[in-house]
């Protein structure tokens, strides 16, 4: 009877295991997040601190951290998406032209790398300003959005009165 247990509990584990495989998770393979892998959902995203613009027409930049978590290489195939809210009201904050638009960001496990929302500080309440509360983050190859806390006042809009005067880099590389 011992032995039927053992072999009951051995399969049990072999197919818990083999569920949970995600196709290279530790086994050195790539992932890649354009096909939808679960490695992008395995990335950690920090928001800030930022270097906050002090006063209207002023230039803030706030930092976004990327970890890699997922046990193995994670590939990002483009940029990240970056959107303000403000009271309901979404606002998809542009690329930076130097950004690129096929880039591909390799991290190795427990690599990181990180981006970077630059935005002009607008005054508090007007009428061309943004009142941002949230930022939304998604990484490339994620259909999962991240919401963060804004908190270094309103955001400027470009001349048409609708942009919002921010942009966001592509991946830069952190560490060694």
């Amino acid at each position: 009877m011992r032995a039927t247990s053992l072999t009951v509990a051995a399969l049990a584990a072999a197919l818990l295991l083999t569920a949970c495989d995600d196709g290279g998770a530790g086994d050195g393979k790539t992932r890649d997040s354009k096909a939808g892998s679960a490695c992008v959902g395995e990335l950690a995203v920090e928001f800030g601190p930022a270097n906050a613009a002090p006063a209207a027409g002023d230039t803030g930049n706030v930092p976004v951290t990327v970890a890699n978590r997922s046990g193995g290489k994670c590939v990002l195939a483009g940029l990240p998406t970056v959107e303000f809210d403000a009271g309901g009201t979404s606002t998809s904050v542009a690329a930076d032209e130097a950004a690129g638009t096929s880039t591909k960001t390799t991290l190795v496990k427990e690599a990181s790398t990180s981006f970077t929302l630059t935005y002009v500080r607008g005054e508090e309440g007007g009428s061309k300003s943004l009142a941002v509360e949230t930022v939304k983050v998604r990484l490339p190859g994620s259909g999962k959005t991240q919401s963060f806390k804004w908190s270094y006042g309103d955001v400027a809009l470009k001349s048409d009165g609708k942009a919002p005067d921010a942009s966001v880099s592509g991946f830069q590389r952190t560490g060694d």
